[in-house]
């Protein structure tokens, strides 16, 4: 069955939640350092409102991944882009699928810099990100994409 992205709903919370519960069992998680709960996963959607996203891609059944762009309100033009595949459903494309809406979301909304975070000594991310970054130019001419390196307990 083909995966679809699409924007994220509340109804999708409880499996972005597991997701989250997935990724911090990982030995360098990426974004998260807890579980979150379904109402915590709804309220970052709805803080986003227009200038932000949340996506996932489902494959009907389940969701694989989402992803997120969040917005700096002291930073007008600036987003900053997360991604985050079940480990099972990684290495299959979609979070390049994923990354290709962000991409059409932020140059829609005229971002012109996006930012992600990773731990550092995180290759695959590091891989991942660094591939996204080369699509920056070519579906978002004009804007720039930067990895700025974070550990955990880094602001």
């Amino acid at each position: 069955m083909a995966a679809t992205v699409r924007r994220a709903t509340p109804d999708d919370a409880d499996q972005i939640a597991e997701i989250i519960g997935e990724i911090i069992l990982e030995d360098n998680p990426v974004g998260f350092d807890r579980e979150w709960s379904d109402d915590e996963v709804v309220a970052w959607m709805e803080r986003q409102g227009d200038q932000g996203t949340m996506l996932v891609i489902d494959d009907g059944r389940h969701i694989l991944g989402f992803a997120a762009i969040d917005f700096d309100s002291a930073e007008p033009e600036e987003c900053s882009f997360g991604s985050w595949i079940r480990e099972r459903n990684r290495r299959q494309g979609y979070g390049t699928e994923l990354a290709n809406e962000a991409l059409a979301f932020a140059r829609q909304q005229g971002y012109k810099r996006i930012r992600a975070r990773l731990p550092r000594d995180n290759e695959p991310a590091l891989s991942y990100l660094s591939s996204i970054g080369a699509l920056v130019p070519l579906r978002s001419p004009g804007t720039r994409f930067e990895l700025p390196v974070y550990q955990e307990g880094d602001a």
